[in-house]
């Protein structure tokens, strides 16, 4: 029952295939051989728009290439304040832009709203103020609360930013495959459509083995960020085994249908966990993750029957939603969470699942 993190989860077959088909043979180091060139032609079909893209071995190591990107002198990041970029990176991008302030903004269940932007943005006449100047807006898709921003909610944040302020919008789309199939929508809807200019787009959580990137969409261009990149360590010799993971991800769509399946699961447990008297599910999910308040003594129970799974701060849940005498706990489903997982978690807490998918 590994409900702790999709970063559990190993790589997916296609995967495993692809980087067992490359094996010893010998191609163009960093860069130059055939795998690599083949990525953007790929990622321009989907995204329905020229790209470039730089890969990167993790999530964070994009983020803080992406808001290095667009970093100035005295240049100040906005992100919900639980955001990725804000809580779990150490201070990442900030080591790599010397100088760089991320601010962090209030929300409602995870996300960041037009209301809430639009005050932060009256302190920064023009983009600047005595704190320093506005240079990106930083949305996660999906969110921390594993809410997904739609098209139209990302089209009116950047368009509030960019009309006010000028500055570049950056996604961290660690688990976008996840919002854009709860969504039912394209990629290009979530992200340049709506206003995004630059993405860091994660493969890891969703089946690959260390394999993300950092795209630019038209009008941004990669060079300078190339240049960062080869300080951060992160320039590959050898990236073509990270294409072959890309490529094999989006072959089929099996980007999106591993994402899909997960999102399956965390239905299917969500579902259970807010039919069952014994716990409360204050958001139902819009991707993969799943956040429900247990009692203390169901919790230690389910852990020691095996259960991973951990306790997450509540403090953007919805007050009205908010349950003081129980603690909130995040579950994570991935491509192989398998619904005899789902059946046993629910089964030891007492409740009788009703599996689909």
């Amino acid at each position: 029952m590994m409900f702790a993190s999709d970063n559990w989860a190993g790589a997916c077959p296609q995967v495993q295939r692809a980087l067992a088909d490359l094996g010893p043979d010998v191609a163009p180091a960093y860069g130059g051989d055939a795998l690599s060139a083949a990525v953007n032609a790929r990622l321009s079909e989907i995204f329905e728009t020229p790209v470039e893209s730089l890969m990167m071995a993790t999530g964070s190591a994009a983020n803080a290439l992406a808001l290095a990107h667009f970093a100035k002198p005295g240049g100040i990041t906005l992100a919900h304040k639980n955001a990725h970029v804000m809580v779990d990176e150490y201070n990442g991008p900030e080591r790599v832009s010397p100088g760089l302030k991320i601010l962090g903004l209030s929300g409602h269940a995870g996300k960041l709203t037009t209301d809430g932007l639009g005050h932060v943005l009256q302190q920064f006449p023009d983009g600047v103020s005595r704190q320093g100047r506005l240079t990106c807006l930083s949305l996660t898709q999906a969110t921390e609360l594993g809410q997904s921003y739609t098209p139209a909610e990302i089209s009116a944040l950047a368009k509030l930013a960019k009309q006010q302020i000028g500055l570049g919008v950056h996604m961290d789309g660690a688990r976008l495959a996840n919002a854009i199939t709860h969504l039912n929508c394209t990629p290009a809807d979530v992200t340049w459509r709506a206003g995004v200019d630059c993405l860091s787009l994660g493969f890891t959580k969703n089946g690959a083995w260390a394999a993300d990137l950092l795209i630019f969409f038209e009008g941004q261009s990669s060079v300078e960020a190339g240049y960062i990149r080869k300080q951060m360590g992160q320039n590959f010799s050898k990236p073509r085994f990270m294409a072959a993971q890309i490529l094999a991800m989006l072959e089929d769509e099996t980007w999106l249908k591993n994402a899909e399946h997960a999102n399956q699961q965390a239905a299917n447990l969500a579902n259970g966990l807010a039919a069952c008297d014994k716990c409360s599910v204050p958001l139902m999910p819009q991707s993969n993750e799943v956040f429900a308040y247990f009692e203390a003594n169901d919790i230690e129970r389910l852990q020691k029957a095996g259960a991973s799974f951990y306790p997450w701060p509540d403090e953007d849940i919805p007050d009205d939603l908010k349950q003081a005498d129980k603690t909130l706990m995040r579950l994570v489903c991935s491509f192989a969470t398998c619904s005899k997982d789902v059946e046993v978690f629910l089964t030891q807490l007492g409740q009788s699942p009703h599996i689909k998918g």
